[in-house]
């Protein structure tokens, strides 16, 4: 059994390893070649085969992780072109660029976007600080650090980048300032601080051969710059350097991208987020704009939530009670499931209504209404059981509960398992509650 030209069964020890549970030396290949295991549980492994081995075993595309605290984020480490081949590990991350000019009136509108959806924290992840002058450009790293986001210095001045990084150092930022004709100086200076480093060139081959020069000098900490002169040549480029790491297996385009449609889409924020939208899907792993407004936001980041989801497992509402249209303890009860689509079609409908109403979710393990009874998670039994849970009856004095039409045979169950309680049923369509709530009112 071989990897890239590795004999794993020569490379293992023919003894038994009783430390890693393997009985054979074989097993313990077996298991290393299929990746249910890693090669460094056999303490039997000499240093040079571990290091063989984890290099022929690494995914082709590398995992790179930048950023520091709760701004530590880790892109790439992808191993298929398609969400429905196997889950993307590594979501994309959003940013905004920002200049000297510009940082003054950008940062406030940033700050507005930050918002959870299904316990998720949606909010600009990247600030992309534009160079046009030494001392200003010190000047915006010095205004824009600390800010809890994760910093790329677009610079490719090699004493500014230096300079920068040693404001900023801390922060791991991403210098993305290699090209073709600096890139000794910028490893060097990434090395040195300890932070990854972007690559551009002006076309493919010139980043081909760069990145390969780079990676000849010891340094694979990298993101490639797949902006091109054009949206045609951005969205070729993008799609090249995934096809060419993951399905031709060459690791030297095996790295994170950066893609700022703002260059290719200048003062069109509407265009700049239908690129956006695009890029998420093929394949930008840090995609910069020159603004993140709600209207920007709320597309963009369902999309990405969209995409980034295990789809063997539903996106879930996290239990609870939750107060819509200004509702308080009197206000009527109103119930369905956990699905995110459902919560969220049903939740807008129902803040359309203008009707205050306490919405409780319970754990009906993200199916659907029809599909979650049919399973028996969303029943009179488990309906009953959240409520005790979660003391509804103490935290509101309404006692009547409305539940989706499509589960109105729960109404009789429920009415036995919650005495004193009245139990409505709602339209069999969401479009239907708004007129309902306001006729039930």
């Amino acid at each position: 059994m071989a990897l890239k030209g590795i004999d794993i069964f020569k490379l293992t020890p023919k003894t038994n390893c009783k430390e890693c549970g393997n009985p054979t030396c074989m097993a313990f290949a077996m298991k290393v070649a299929q990746g249910s295991v890693k090669i460094e549980q056999c303490p039997h492994m000499s240093d040079e085969a571990i290091a063989k081995l984890s290099e022929a075993t690494a995914p082709p595309m590398k995992a790179v992780k930048v950023g520091a605290g709760e701004c530590e984020y880790t892109l790439g480490g992808e191993t298929v072109l398609f969400r429905h081949d196997k889950t993307f590990v590594s979501r994309n991350l959003f940013g905004v660029n920002v200049c000297p000019g510009c940082v003054d009136e950008r940062l406030p509108e940033i700050e507005k976007v930050d918002y959870e959806r299904i316990g998720e924290r949606m909010h600009t992840e990247v600030l992309n600080l534009k160079f046009t002058e030494k001392e200003a450009f010190l000047g915006l790293v010095n205004k824009v650090k600390g800010q809890g986001k994760l910093l790329i210095l677009d610079c490719k001045d090699v004493d500014a980048a230096k300079e920068a990084l040693e404001l900023c150092k801390a922060e791991k930022p991403i210098l993305n300032g290699a090209t073709p004709d600096n890139y000794k100086e910028m490893v060097e200076v990434a090395k040195a601080a300890g932070v990854a480093l972007g690559v551009s060139a002006p076309d493919l081959d010139a980043l081909y051969d760069t990145t390969a020069a780079i990676e000849a000098l010891g340094y694979k900490e990298l993101f490639l710059d797949v902006t091109g002169a054009s949206i045609k040549d951005a969205y070729a480029n993008a799609i090249q350097v995934r096809r060419a790491a993951l399905k031709d297996q060459d690791r030297t385009f095996g790295y994170p991208s950066i893609v700022n449609v703002a260059k290719v889409a200048p003062d069109d924020t509407a265009m700049q987020t239908a690129l956006a939208s695009m890029f998420v899907i093929k394949y930008g792993s840090i995609i910069l704009m020159d603004s993140m407004t709600y209207a920007q936001a709320l597309p963009l980041f369902g999309l990405r939530q969209n995409i980034f989801t295990d789809p063997q497992k539903p996106m879930k509402v996290e239990p609870g009670l939750y107060p819509i249209n200004g509702a308080d303890e009197n206000s009527v009860c109103v119930t369905t499931v956990d699905f995110a689509l459902t919560y969220f079609v049903v939740s807008g409908e129902l803040e359309r209504s203008g009707v205050p109403c306490n919405f409780l979710i319970s754990d009906a393990g993200g199916y659907s209404v029809l599909t979650a009874w049919a399973a028996g998670k969303f029943s009179a039994g488990t309906i009953s059981k959240f409520m005790k849970e979660y003391d509804i009856e103490n935290k509101v004095k309404s006692r009547t509960l409305i539940i989706p039409g499509k589960a109105a045979v729960l109404k009789g169950e429920l009415e036995e398992k919650l005495p004193g309680w009245t139990i409505v049923v709602a339209p069999n369509d969401a479009t239907g509650l708004v007129k309902f709530m306001k006729d039930f009112k």
